[in-house]
């Protein structure tokens, strides 16, 4: 069973991933659905009355759910392996294109070394492997201090600091 981050700390998760199989009911409480299940069951999962997230892979783009955002609580964005970082891309778009402000999910391979880069991309949470190492996931939170490029969070980036520093720009 995968452990659940939030904040560098563990988190319940109280989602149930539902698969896309047609036979497979859909259980009362939050589920997790992928984009197909949702294009498919569209009608029949906007009328529960519980919490709805759904899964993205990372050739699917924000775009493709922007029109139903308002009906997700959670947006999990899967990493295949750690070198694609479509889904830093997405996390950000759904934020500051979108306006989304419910949880953003990072599952699949995810490093500890991209945890402080998630964040400030706009993930939430990170679906972490059973027996991970749960410090370095914590540590790799504040292991960095200053930040080359802007992000969602309030930290200013190092150049705006020149900036002030160095009104001139010389």
């Amino acid at each position: 069973m995968a452990l659940l981050l939030k904040d560098g700390a563990v988190a319940e998760d109280a989602w149930v991933v539902v698969g896309d199989d047609d036979a497979a009911a859909v259980p009362e409480g939050a589920v997790i659905v992928s984009l197909d299940r949702w294009r498919r069951d569209r009608a029949a999962l906007s009328a529960r009355n519980t919490a709805l997230g759904i899964r993205l892979k990372s050739s699917q783009l924000a775009a493709e759910i922007a029109a139903d955002l308002d009906r997700f609580t959670l947006v999990v964005l899967d990493f295949p392996v750690f070198r694609d970082g479509r889904p830093f891309s997405t996390a950000r778009e759904l934020r500051e294109h979108h306006g989304f402000t419910g949880e953003i999910r990072a599952s699949g391979h995810v490093l500890p070394d991209q945890y402080q880069f998630l964040v400030r991309t706009g993930f939430n949470t990170v679906v972490v492997g059973e027996g991970a190492n749960l410090a370095s996931w914590r540590h790799a939170l504040s292991e960095i201090s200053v930040a080359y490029q802007a992000a969602l969070s309030a930290e200013q980036p190092l150049s705006n600091l020149r900036r002030r520093l160095d009104p001139s720009g010389s």
